[in-house]
């Protein structure tokens, strides 16, 4: 499967993203010439993969009968210091709200997102240290 995005520049160092008829602005800050419109490139990534797991752990847990009342994902980057200023890793944090959630189940669902489905983890893992954690609240 080929996938394409168009990337059309502005002006300054705002950009206009065409993904899949999704329009997504790019932006730089102030302080290297842009206008703080939009997020930068590089930390999409990080949503990019808290998105991609984010589906596969609610389709699973779906398959499974895991209800929950919430759920959100917060992803910790650490970059390089210098340039080019690369991520050198990330960390995935699952949390989750509800009653009786079955812990197991829920280390199920992540454990085959991030081995089997997630085509965003598959990527990453060999160019940074990946990492995740489970949070159950009540």
């Amino acid at each position: 499967m080929k996938n394409t995005v168009t990337v059309k520049w502005e002006n300054n160092m705002k950009f206009n993203a065409l993904v899949n008829g999704h329009n997504l602005v790019l932006d730089a800050g102030e302080s290297v010439g842009g206008q703080n419109q939009g997020p930068r490139p590089k930390v999409l990534l990080m949503v990019a993969l808290a998105g991609c797991t984010g589906m596969d752990v609610i389709s699973i847990l779906k398959k499974m009968n895991v209800e929950i009342e919430a759920f959100d994902l917060k992803v910790e980057g650490e970059t390089k210091d210098e340039h080019p200023e690369k991520f050198l890793s990330m960390k995935i944090i699952y949390e989750f709200k509800g009653k009786n959630i079955n812990f197991e189940k829920v280390k199920k669902a992540i454990n085959l997102s991030i081995e089997r489905y997630c085509g965003v983890y598959a990527n990453l893992k060999d160019a940074m240290e990946l990492s995740h954690e489970i949070v159950i609240r009540d």
